[in-house]
This record gives structure tokens, sequence and C-alpha cells, in this order.
């Protein structure tokens, strides 16, 4: 396997809005190592043209999505400052491939936190607050024709993220119990609770931050940490306004524009 060279794939497919075949059906035996190998080629060359890592993304934290995609476990990625939108903003569905979106609680870390044997209570300490969010899910594979390793490689399908910039102290909020009520042009869609990110969105962080650990990594200040879909996402298109609706933490909304 080259990984530089699947990593040029995904990323003229970014370039070019023009996806590309599964990675995985060149290659059936890449898994998630070989995954994450091709995920940090990927992200040299983002950087390389001026992007920013300013947090971290977790997906399949829902029992759902892993029986999905047969997996006992969550991805993550790096999330970049140019994917980064404000509460109420004007996303393009031009930006995207083939776009989803869904609503999901996101921390922002007060404090460097680093496994191994970091625990929810730890991560509760180290974290200055909690947001309403939302994520754009895009894939650069056709058709969204996805196997495990080609969502590692594929920034773990991260698209961009819209957050509030309302930041809730732990102190008021119980993560566990937060419903969410999700809504297209005004009509509801779904709904969900933070319970069904890994059953804590807490033990999210503390997961990220002994994964992480393992290659050397920090969750450090200031970063946010998204911490996986309350929901099943949803196909977005132009002319649409998502806003998501959360105990506690307010709302998010985004406009969906050509």
């Amino acid at each position: 396997m080259d990984p530089q060279e699947k990593a040029k794939q995904l990323y003229e497919a970014r370039r070019t809005g023009v996806p590309v075949p599964p990675l995985t059906d060149a290659d059936p035996t890449l898994g998630a190592d070989e995954g994450y190998l091709i995920q940090q080629e990927l992200v040299k060359l983002l950087l390389a043209d001026g992007d920013r890592i300013v947090g971290h993304k977790v997906g399949l934290t829902s029992k759902p999505m892993q029986q999905m995609l047969g997996l006992d476990s969550p991805d993550f990625a790096p999330v970049l400052e140019s994917t980064v939108y404000a509460d109420g903003a004007e996303v393009s569905v031009g930006s995207f491939i083939q776009p989803k979106i869904e609503a999901e609680i996101m921390f922002v870390m007060g404090e460097r936190l680093q496994g191994p044997g970091v625990t929810a209570d730890d991560a509760r300490a180290a974290v200055s607050g909690v947001a309403a969010s939302m994520e754009i899910v895009d894939s650069r594979i056709v058709d969204w024709k996805i196997r495990l390793a080609d969502t590692i490689a594929d920034l773990a399908s991260c698209g961009a993220v819209a957050r509030s910039d309302r930041l809730v102290p732990l102190s008021e909020v119980d993560v566990q119990l937060v419903e969410m009520v999700f809504r297209r042009n005004g009509e509801l869609v779904d709904n969900g609770a933070g319970r069904a990110a890994l059953g804590d969105p807490l033990g999210v962080v503390a997961w990220l931050a002994n994964t992480l650990g393992e290659r050397g990594v920090a969750l450090e200040p200031g970063q946010l940490i998204m911490t996986g879909a309350l929901h099943a996402a949803v196909p977005m298109a132009a002319g649409e306004v998502y806003r998501a609706e959360f105990d506690r933490l307010g709302p998010v909304t985004v406009r969906v524009v050509d």
C-alpha cells in the first residue's frame, strides 16, 4: 500500500469535487491502521495549503452506525479551521460532494488532556464547557460506498462543523440527558439525546484522549471536540434551513445555499 498516493486521490477529490472509487475496492486488505496512515498523509497535504487543526471529531459513536459497518469502536479525525462555521452561517452545498447533516454535542477543551488512563471524570475536569453544534458529513468516495478504511482515510467523512458561540458550563447540564430536536425548514426531522454518543459524550472525550495518547497526541486547550451524531444523518440541499434545538444548550442553525 502507498498511503501517500491514496491520500493524493482523496486530496484531488476534495479539490475537484469528483469522488473516487472506494480505496478498499482496489485493496480489500485495507483496515483501520492503513486508513489512519492515509489520513495522516492527507492531513499533511491540507496543512501544507495553510489550513490548521482546531479540534477533533469522533464518529461512529452510535450502535446503529457501528453495526452498519460491522464495528465495535468509533473512529476519529482532526477538525480543520477552514471547515468551521458560526451559528446561522450560510453554507454552500457546492462546497461538498454528497453532504449530509447531523446534530452533535460539542465540547471546548479548557486544559490539556492526554492518555493513557483518562476517565470521563478527567474529561469533565478538562473541558471548559459544552455547546450545540452540527456536523456536515461528506464522502469523497463514490455514492458513500465506504468500508472502515475508506471513511477513516477520508477524515472520518468530515465535511464541516457549525457551532453555537454559547458555551455552557458542565455544572449547569448533564450531557447524557440533554435532549435535542432536529428541524428542516421548521418541520421535525428527528430527535435524540446525549446518551446516544457512546452512552456519555464525556466518555467520548476520554476515549479520544486515550486513543490519541497512544499516538503521542494530546487534546489541547481551545480545541473543539465533536462527539458524534445523536440521530441518523440527513441529506441536505440548497434552500433548506436546519435548526437543532438542544435542551439547556440552546439552538444552532445552518442555512444551505447554492
